[in-house]
């Protein structure tokens, strides 16, 4: 199995759940660098190919299996790893309520935060009005997760690939000038989320690997 990761970017939170099912145990995985500007692969067999040739979109992440069936956009991603390891119990049986709530969420992370706030905001092109238009949608969204995680530890009853993505997303709010500890709980959740062992590994990795790039 191969994940096509850029170092911090979205396919972050399925290095996670991999980490997390302790995935190379009972499949290898290769875990290719991509630079998403220059939309080429870094690392790897293919060093030097063109990403668009896996991913037309130029997108992380990308999951291939071995027969070369792969796999792109974080809401079928995290869930598919989930189901693909299930003594690691990141997602809910299919067909529950429960699964459909986890739904809900990645949907939730996908649309109101990672692209209708932090993808302006992240995007050195962006126009200072549509950034400030971005940037006007943060409290209501993040008051909605102050408010649910005031009483619970995860987004569901237990730790899941939701929680895998939104760590990955609060992750960016210092990048754009977002203050995160104005909303205490939510800071702290995201607090709580990244000293898990599995989260703390792959940030750990992942930091190194953005330090270097940015260095080169």
């Amino acid at each position: 199995m191969d994940l096509y990761f850029a170092p911090l970017a979205c396919s972050l939170a399925t290095r996670i759940a991999l980490y997390e099912a302790d995935a190379d145990a009972d499949t290898p995985i290769n875990y290719i660098q991509v630079d998403t500007s220059k939309k080429t692969v870094v690392t790897g067999n293919a060093a030097g190919s063109d990403f668009f040739g896996i991913n037309a979109m130029g997108q992380v992440p990308v999951l291939r299996e071995d027969d070369g069936w792969t796999l792109t956009e974080n809401a079928a991603v995290l869930p598919y790893v989930a189901d693909r390891f299930p003594a690691a119990r990141l997602a809910p049986p299919a067909g529950t309520r429960e699964r459909a709530r986890l739904h809900q969420w990645l949907g939730f992370i996908g649309t109101e935060l990672h692209k209708g706030v932090f993808v302006p905001l992240l995007a050195r092109e962006t126009d200072e009005a549509v950034k400030a238009y971005a940037r006007a949608k943060v409290p209501r969204r993040f008051n909605l997760l102050e408010h649910h995680l005031d009483t619970r530890l995860h987004l569901l009853d237990t730790f899941s690939v939701a929680d895998a993505y939104l760590v990955v997303v609060l992750n960016w709010a210092p990048f754009v000038g977002v203050d995160l500890s104005q909303w205490e709980v939510l800071a702290d959740y995201a607090r709580r989320v990244r000293e898990r062992p599995a989260v703390a590994r792959a940030f750990a990795d992942e930091y190194e690997l953005f330090r270097r790039a940015r260095a080169s």
